[in-house]
């Protein structure tokens, strides 16, 4: 275990392994590639002359150095070539029976000193090593894809593994330049563990017909900064593939937020797997292209249903940041805004506040000075909301407290004209209830900015049972006027994004509370494995810990899940007054301005 690991095999060449052998030959590693399938082995050998060709092109590696790392792969059909292997790694079907009989085959024919490694995203690496003849060699290696590009790697130990044995695979990682992060055996690990059982949630919301799939995935690319939608990244990986990891979560956790969706059982047994079939939740050109094409489920262009209400004046309700982008970014449509406060000096506040927006745009070339006049000259500040009395939409941006929402709504029932659309900018709170305060729940619908309001680009336009179709219409025009992508969901806690966020980060909370793993790692896990632009941790404290927790509580009492039950770790965080950024601290500490 302490020599280095010069020559390696590869056990399985589908896209992972076929992968993981082209980072190693480009690291000047010899590389033996092995599978029972002489067309998988072909199509591996096809794969690296593929890929170091574009590595040519794009002037990375030179010819000479493509020649090197094409001469350094050799592929075989038996694992006896593996004999003189110092390091094995198996990517075989994710079955324990497949993996096992690997391991014990391998225990006869490799060296006693040689490291076996499995590339298992979620089966028990404990059970592996069990079953072979020298458990303390053996470990996990698991990397993400594409493997070229992704740079975690998660090192498994199990209790039974020599720490020298991971010292030198995670030497390896590092000289592939890689990111390792070491972890302890439990099912799906950091990244798989976090990342599959929000996927698994977006499957049963799509299957329970709550929104439709385009408009999940845009709401958790455009709310989160996500790369892929939950839904296409299913169909990447393989809806097969993510069922089984699901399965040896549940099994592991009995979490029901773990147990396989009932769709993904019934696409997988269907055939329909994803990418790789050519269709899963979406529909490909062929199988093992990436491009969608239109099927049944394609929503109709936009334009096509019924029309909406004339809206030329919208008024916004509150003095805060939400309220003052959202403001800033109704005149900038061209729409005249009536920014209402508790008081006028407060309105008045509020609309400097959105002249230094403007101004800051303008310093970056942005928005031109003339816009900027103009944007502001259509923002009418009043003290007041008998000033909403000739709106056509009066959107509320107050404190998230249903009472006071409740409170403003029975307000603008008598103040505003009929036929005004009245929206709630809540995240949490039902709209029914806000609605209910009216006279006329059928003009009542939710509107939900995400914050920075001008910068970001969704809206969740959020239905009740009550609410008309004319006044929906009318919504989603305006939505798509003043450039933001609407996406339907139904009245319920959490709506898309936060009933899909919230329980992901809630879970990382429960990794570090069980001593799992730490809040670097996890937060590097996410940010390398999964994609997501800032680790949960990162994202916990500039939220808000103690808007985190209400967050999780409305979705705990709305759905009755013991798994969506706040972690108590946060609400321990929350009691000591540790909120995050905003107090100096929250799971990190802050330096204070």
């Amino acid at each position: 275990m302490d020599t280095p690991l010069s020559t390696i095999a590869v056990v399985g060449l589908g896209t992972m392994g076929t992968g993981i052998a082209d980072v190693l030959v480009r690291a000047g590693r010899e590389v033996v590639g092995i599978d029972i399938s002489e067309s998988a082995a072909a199509r591996a050998v096809a794969a690296l002359e593929a890929s170091t060709a574009r590595a040519v092109a794009r002037e990375r590696i030179t010819e000479d150095e493509r020649q090197d790392a094409l001469a350094r792969f050799r592929v075989y059909s038996d694992l006896q070539a593996a004999a003189a292997a110092d390091l094995v790694i198996e990517v075989v079907p994710e079955a324990y029976e497949t993996k096992e009989e690997v391991f014990r085959a391998l225990d006869g024919i490799v060296r006693p000193d040689a490291i076996l490694a499995t590339g298992t995203n979620a089966l028990s690496v404990t059970r592996l090593a069990a079953g072979s003849a020298h458990p303390e060699r053996v470990l996990g290696l698991h990397f993400f894809a594409p493997v070229q590009a992704m740079k975690l790697v998660e090192v498994v130990s199990s209790v039974l593994t020599d720490p020298r044995a991971v010292d030198a695979v995670t030497r390896l990682a590092e000289d592939l330049g890689k990111e390792p992060v070491a972890v302890g055996d439990r099912a799906g690990f950091i990244a798989d563990g976090l990342l599959f059982g929000y996927l698994n949630q977006a499957a049963a919301m799509f299957e329970a017909r709550y929104a439709s799939r385009e408009d999940i995935d845009a709401a958790m690319k455009l709310g989160c900064g996500l790369p892929m939608g939950p839904l296409e990244l299913l169909d990447l990986v393989g809806v097969d593939t993510a069922r089984t990891v699901l399965d040896a979560m549940y099994q592991a956790s009995h979490d029901r937020l773990h147990a396989p969706a009932p769709v993904l059982k019934q696409l997988s047994e269907a055939g329909l797997t994803g990418r790789k079939a050519g269709r899963g939740f979406y529909t490909y050109a062929a199988p093992g292209s990436a491009e969608k094409v239109a099927d049944a489920q394609t929503p109709a262009p936009s334009g096509t249903g019924g029309a909406g209400r004339e809206v030329r004046s919208v008024g916004v309700a509150g003095s805060g940041t939400m309220a003052s982008g959202i403001a800033e970014v109704f005149a900038k449509a061209g729409y005249d805004v009536v920014l209402a406060a508790r008081s006028q000096e407060k309105a008045d506040a509020a609309k400097a506040y959105i002249a230094t927006s403007l101004a800051r745009s303008v310093d970056k070339g942005r928005l031109t000075g003339e816009a900027r006049d103009e944007t502001l000259a259509r923002i009418t500040p009043a003290g007041s909301l008998d000033a909403f009395a000739d709106v056509d939409l009066a959107v509320e941006a107050v404190a998230e407290d249903l009472g006071i929402k409740q409170e403003l709504f029975a307000r603008l029932d008598k103040i505003c004209k009929p036929g005004a659309v009245l929206a709630t900018t809540t995240s949490s709170l039902p709209v029914v209830a806000c609605a209910k305060a009216t006279s006329r729940p059928q003009d009542v619908i939710g509107m939900h900015f995400f914050n920075p309001a001008p910068a970001m680009k969704l809206v969740e336009i959020v239905r009740t049972v009550l609410t008309a179709d004319e006044v929906h219409a009318t919504v989603r025009e305006v939505t798509a006027k003043i450039r933001k992508h609407g996406v339907d969901c139904g009245d319920r806690a959490g709506f898309i994004v936060n009933a899909l966020l919230f329980p992901y980060l809630n879970n990382a909370v429960k990794m570090v509370q069980e001593h799992y793993a730490t809040l670097d790692d996890i937060d590097t896990a996410m940010k390398l494995g999964g994609g997501y632009p800032m680790g949960p941790f990162e994202l916990l404290d500039v939220v808000g810990l103690d808007v985190s927790l209400a967050i999780e509580k409305v979705l705990h009492r709305e759905f009755r899940d013991p798994g969506l039950a706040p972690a108590p770790l946060l609400e321990h965080l929350v009691a000591a007054g540790c909120l995050g950024r905003k107090t100096g601290r929250g799971f990190r500490e802050y330096a204070r301005r």
